[in-house]
């Protein structure tokens, strides 16, 4: 069993700066996503869609990759972590393509999620990459450098959407992939060796049918609801029950498998679950708020794409900010007295949505998202950490496998209780302003705040206009007092996982599940 080449410094810098424009790629789309959502609703310049199609445009990408990344890893394992990062970013190329040209919303939907495979693919390999380049004290700084491209995503994302939405249609946002992947797939081909574990994991294909199948069930029983406003009826029930079921099923499975890709057993010692739990539930509240934060500005509002995203630059620059001051903080006073608080300050910015109106000066409105990212960066970035440094070095890989899937199924739950709590409290709060509008074009109205904007333009109803944007705002001021107290549950979930205040948690070093074993071969 042979140790990894050590490879000449300036050859180690390209490749994370490869590595890096691979990560700056998976939180660009997530970002640029959240801008285009108002357009995607417009009937004449988007595609029409509907609050629900807009939940599964966001959440078929974060559902295949929550489902497909933990068993990415193995892949990479097997045929070589290169080979498997090269696929993944001619798949996210590809189908940014597809959604680029999607001519309705199912497309736009089918093309998301084939988005989601082809990232699922990329984020393990790219990790796993990074850790076999550097060793010692250069990985570790190797990996502070590389956590900066998500700050830069999250910032450069919502202003780079504006700029495209304001002079191109729509797809222009998924195009932009293009260029990027080509310049990172150059980079892999000339730069990258082909790293694998000499000890190959197994595939799970019932673990990645099970965890699939129910929670895209258990999806649409959540967002079915919210168009049909009633629970009883089977085809909200039936799904949602089944998608419980197969998640039951899901977990029994991973249980008696010998070496499962998700390991549920991590879940049940006190700090992993506990804290994970709560992580989830964060995303599950970050997830949702944004989804409202998209319709807010540039429906309510009315601001320019541009003048959405560049609102949205003080929620990147707070969590920038917040991460390695919450690491810092930790240290001189251990992890509880510095996250549970950072958490209760990001459920209460998130209920402060609820004081958002038409008239709210956006001043107060970066001043609110400001202090929800630094708040959130606190808490997510130490929490992580604590979390891997909890379990066992051997543990590391499924710990992590087991973390980040967590988190991106909270973001899909997130998204559709979410837009479902925004569809039910919308349609009541629109009914009573509907008597005088023509029944031919009653029930657009009634799907959501953008359809009856365009109704309201169509007949010449401005009064509807108005009370879409009223209905809208009140749908908005209930799920933020939902969130918030979903968030709240996540600080009492933390206190309880958390060891008391004066037991310093070790400082993580982020590991790999192939690398905790034995040394990587490679070949260039």
């Amino acid at each position: 069993m042979t140790a990894p080449p050590t490879l000449p410094k300036s050859r180690q810098r390209l490749i994370l700066a490869v590595l890096m424009v691979c990560s700056l790629l998976i939180w660009l789309d997530n970002t640029v996503l959240s801008i285009t959502l108002e357009t995607l609703a417009d009937p004449v310049q988007g595609l029409g869609a509907s609050p629900a199609e807009l939940q599964w445009a966001t959440g078929a990408y974060t559902l295949v990759f929550a489902t497909l990344m933990f068993t990415a890893g193995a892949m990479g394992d097997s045929f070589g972590h290169r080979n498997v990062l090269a696929i993944g970013l001619v798949i996210f190329a590809g189908a940014s393509i597809w959604a680029a040209y999607a001519g309705d919303a199912g497309q736009l939907i089918a093309a998301r999620a084939a988005m989601g495979v082809g990232a699922a693919l990329i984020m393990p390999a790219n990790f796993a990459i990074l850790l076999w380049t550097f060793t010692g004290a250069g990985r570790a700084t190797a990996i502070a450098i590389s956590s900066t491209s998500t700050g830069v995503g999250m910032a450069a994302g919502p202003v780079l959407a504006g700029l495209l939405l304001g002079h191109f249609w729509w797809g222009s946002v998924f195009l932009v992939n293009v260029p990027i992947i080509v310049v990172a797939l150059t980079g892999i081909v000339f730069l990258v060796p082909n790293f694998r574990s000499p000890s190959v994991r197994p595939m799970d294909p019932a673990g990645i049918l099970l965890s699939i199948t129910g929670l895209a069930a258990l999806t649409y029983g959540v967002i079915r609801a919210g168009q049909v406003d009633d629970w009883s009826r089977w085809d909200v029930w039936a799904p949602t029950a089944a998608g419980i079921a197969l998640l039951v099923v899901f977990v029994l499975v991973e249980l008696r498998t010998e070496a499962p890709s998700f390991d549920p057993r991590l879940l049940a010692q006190r700090m992993f679950g506990g804290g994970n739990a709560s992580m989830a539930l964060l995303f599950f509240s970050v997830a949702a708020i944004t989804f409202y934060n998209a319709f807010y500005m540039q429906g309510a509002l009315g601001y320019s794409p541009m003048k959405a995203g560049l609102a949205n630059v003080p929620t990147a620059v707070g969590a920038v900010v917040g991460a390695p001051l919450g690491a810092r903080l930790v240290r001189r006073w251990s992890l509880r007295p510095v996250a549970v608080p950072a958490l209760t300050v990001a459920a209460l910015t998130m209920g402060a949505v609820g004081f958002l109106d038409l008239h709210t000066p956006l001043l107060w409105i970066a001043l609110l998202l400001l202090a929800q990212g630094l708040s959130v960066g606190m808490v997510m970035a130490p929490v992580t950490g604590a979390l891997l440094s909890s379990l066992p070095l051997e543990r590391s890989g499924a710990g992590s496998a087991v973390t980040n899937t967590a988190r991106q199924v909270g973001s899909v739950i997130g998204i559709a209780v979410g837009g479902t709590i925004m569809s039910i409290a919308y349609r009541d709060a629109i009914e009573p302003s509907l008597g005088s509008v023509p029944e031919a074009v009653r029930d657009n109205s009634r799907v959501s705040a953008e359809q009856a904007r365009h109704v309201a333009a169509t007949i010449d109803q401005p009064a509807l206009a108005r009370a879409a944007d009223r209905a809208f705002i009140h749908a908005m001021h209930v799920g933020a007092v939902w969130i918030m107290l979903i968030t709240l549950v996540a600080v009492v979930v933390l206190m309880i996982a958390l060891p008391a205040a004066g037991k310093k948690n070790p400082a993580p070093e982020p590991e790999y599940e192939g690398a905790r074993s034995a040394e990587p071969h490679s070949t260039a």
